[in-house]
């Protein structure tokens, strides 16, 4: 019986071997910025564990202006669009980032966004020397970003079956999670889990305000589909993001609040996190001056560190000159205001190692913009926040951070030099938000598998399988009147309704009836 079980379990992992190494997987990546660096470290994690993974890179990376391609271990498949197509994309992004800025972060502006990205991948889509070369590859599996609609639409044309990753917070997209929404936060709510009655009114009418937004934002690719996909067989998106095999959430319950999930729905926050490496001299040089101080890291993001006001920038580096910490601070020299005098205990620079820093021993405080990769490094390593949101999902993960008592937040445009000196003296010397930090580090830790493991051990799974048809309710494949049981609802309704109207009938029959007899006696 022994060697039995010896066998059986040597074959079962050589054919779990033979599997990974054979299958090939596509990875669509055509956003850019943190999008990019994500897909990028998953790709890296599946090449690493046998995978045959390629990725397929559409567009120029205006979300990081000047960011280098890198050596990659796995194979790249990249193509640009026409040079007008990526004109068009940058001015109407540029004027987007100038507008959320200056807190007008309007749909309209990110509609128009994804117009001229829907308009970019229709070219990707008659593109027929990349599409072929994509069909006659045979992929196994195809791997997108939940935002990236253009790579859902190329799984589609292919033919294949697809894992989505959901590179923020849950309710960015509609996946068809369940959603209580006495508890569940919609999207733009800037909730909590513990809501009033007036939090419940506001959380219901921002769930309907949701799926007003998700449709004006999806039908943004309705001419794409049209064009590429047969009458009668056109793919509608908000049914594809339900299509997904299997949903990865680059999140963790030490930030996020507990909710029901899905089988199919796995939390992998933490895959950015890598092994930690001593930080250069010249920033331990630094750090060094401020002794047992230690130091502040300061990182908005590679978007807001192009698109950064002179004016804020002089509020935060008066606002630096009242710490006694070091401030190592991301900030492009090339944007400095050349009549402002830097301060004396702050160190700018174009690039850091974020995470090795953030892990460094003497670290007392982030200042971070709240992209959940950056929120998910600072829990990894116990460090506490104060959030500058200004975009996107930022200002929800900033209140997440601030609910679990990992940090503070203000807004960009509030910040004034006292104000932000006061935030950081706050998070830094009230004991508590360390606390809580190194708290939520043991959650995130403490889990029986490292994010790679649980993202491979899962595509694994899924391959192994034929796809996850076994994890996927059918409520996903329910129109929305049937999953809240309105029909049913509807029916019992009239079924009371025709009730009582029958008994009212009935009664009246028998009044007159009544009636009628007791003045034939009288007569």
């Amino acid at each position: 019986m022994v060697g039995q079980r010896v066998l059986l379990l040597a074959g079962f992992f050589l054919s779990e071997f033979l599997l990974s190494e054979a299958a090939k997987i596509l990875i669509g990546s055509s956003l850019g910025g943190s999008h990019h660096l994500l897909l990028d470290r998953v790709s890296e994690i599946l090449q690493d564990h046998g995978y045959n993974v390629t990725m397929l890179r559409y567009g120029a990376e205006f979300l990081i202006p000047g960011m280098k391609n890198n050596e990659k271990p796995y194979q790249v498949i990249s193509c640009l669009p026409p040079e007008d197509y990526e004109k068009e994309i940058n001015q109407t992004f540029n004027y987007f980032m100038t507008e959320a800025l200056h807190g007008r972060e309007a749909l309209n502006n990110f509609v128009k966004l994804m117009e001229q990205l829907g308009i970019r991948c229709s070219d990707l889509l008659r593109r027929d020397d990349i599409m072929d070369s994509l069909k006659n590859e045979n992929f196994d599996l195809v791997f997108v970003d939940a935002f990236d609609f253009c790579s859902l639409l190329v799984a589609e044309k292919l033919g294949k079956p697809f894992v989505s990753i959901l590179p923020t917070l849950f309710g960015s997209v509609d996946n068809g999670l369940p959603s209580p929404v006495s508890y569940v936060p919609a999207i733009g709510s800037l909730l909590t889990d513990h809501m009033d009655f007036w939090g419940r009114v506001k959380n219901f009418l921002m769930f309907f305000n949701f799926f007003i937004s998700q449709w004006r934002i999806q039908s943004s690719f309705d001419n794409a589909i049209k064009e590429h996909f047969p009458e009668g067989s056109r793919p509608v998106l908000s049914h594809l993001l339900k299509k997904a095999e299997l949903w990865f959430v680059n999140s963790d319950f030490a930030l996020e609040f507990a909710r029901p999930l899905l089988p199919n729905t796995v939390y992998v926050g933490g895959l950015m996190a890598r092994p930690v490496k001593p930080v250069p001299q010249e920033f331990e040089n630094f750090i060094a001056k401020f002794g047992d101080s230690g130091f502040v890291l300061v990182a908005l993001g590679s978007i807001v560190n192009s698109y950064q006001s002179q004016e804020v920038l002089m509020e935060m580096n008066s606002a630096f000159a009242h710490l006694s910490q070091g401030v190592i601070w991301m900030c492009k020299a090339s944007k400095w205001p050349k009549d402002v005098k830097l301060a004396a205990n702050v160190k700018i620079v174009d690039w850091l190692p974020q995470n090795d820093l953030l892990a460094h021993p003497r670290i007392r405080l982030f200042v971070t913009h709240g992209g959940m990769n950056s929120v998910m490094e600072a829990i990894q390593h116990g460090v506490p926040m104060v959030g500058i949101p200004i975009l996107g999902d930022q200002p929800e993960n900033i209140v997440r951070v601030e609910a679990k008592k990992l940090g503070v937040s203000i807004q960009l445009k509030q910040i004034k030099a006292e104000t932000l000196a006061l935030k950081m003296k706050e998070v830094i010397e009230d004991k508590r938000y360390k606390s809580a930090a190194v708290a939520a580090s043991i959650i995130r830790h403490s889990h029986p598998l490292t994010p790679a493991q649980r993202l491979v051990g899962w595509v694994d799974h899924i391959l192994q399988t034929g796809g996850a048809a076994h994890l996927k309710p059918h409520a996903l494949q329910q129109p929305w009147y049937e999953q809240y049981l309105l029909d049913v609802i509807l029916f019992l309704l009239m079924v009371t309704l025709g009730t009582l109207w029958l008994c009212g009938k009935l009664l009246g029959i028998m009044g007159r009836w009544l009636c009628g007899a007791s003045k034939l006696k009288k007569a």
